[in-house]
């Protein structure tokens, strides 16, 4: 079998398996520790909702295993804010002195030439002038960073500091 690594995003409650069936209204087996650790997982990446108190899908996971696959999305690695920007989250250091930076992964980008006539999309006037008016515009992905002064710089990029820090947040909408 193949090895997989899974991110995603969830909300989570401390809940012991019998807390766990009793908010559920079920039973708990007589096979099952009831004070065994762990914790209510909701799923908010798809799945259909199997409780009227949730949104998403909802489900127990014992600590070690909890503990071994998530964090919390505050002091996140680099490495982790790479792969929810991958995801469409906004990121940022928890320590930056600027408020509301954050940094987001701008997806690839393909219009066609200015010179396409009756298309909505294409390349404009301004980017014309620099790649001329029959070349398409194909712009590979790229990190920007909406800074301080509330204005996009595409092409952001990482110092040494940010990519070895544990210090980078999901900013939440």
């Amino acid at each position: 079998m193949k090895r997989f690594i899974g991110v995603k995003e969830i909300k989570a409650k401390k809940m012991n398996r019998k807390e766990y069936n009793d908010y559920r209204g079920w039973e708990l087996p007589s096979d099952e520790n009831g004070e065994d650790e762990g914790f209510l997982v909701e799923y908010l990446d798809g799945g259909q909702s199997n409780h009227q108190d949730h949104e998403g899908y909802i489900s127990w996971s014992p600590k070690s295993v909890f503990e071994k696959a998530y964090r919390e999305t505050e002091g996140l690695t680099f490495g982790l804010a790479i792969e929810a920007m991958k995801k469409g989250a906004r990121v940022a250091r928890k320590g930056w002195n600027g408020k509301n930076m954050f940094i987001v992964l701008r997806p690839a980008l393909y219009l066609p030439p200015h010179s396409t006539q009756g298309t909505e999309y294409k390349v404009s006037d301004r980017t014309a002038k620099w790649i001329g008016e029959d070349q398409p515009l194909d712009s590979q992905a790229y990190f920007a960073m909406f800074t301080a002064q509330g204005k996009w710089q595409p092409g952001w990029l990482a110092s040494q500091a940010d990519m070895l820090s544990d210090d980078w947040q999901i900013i939440v909408e």
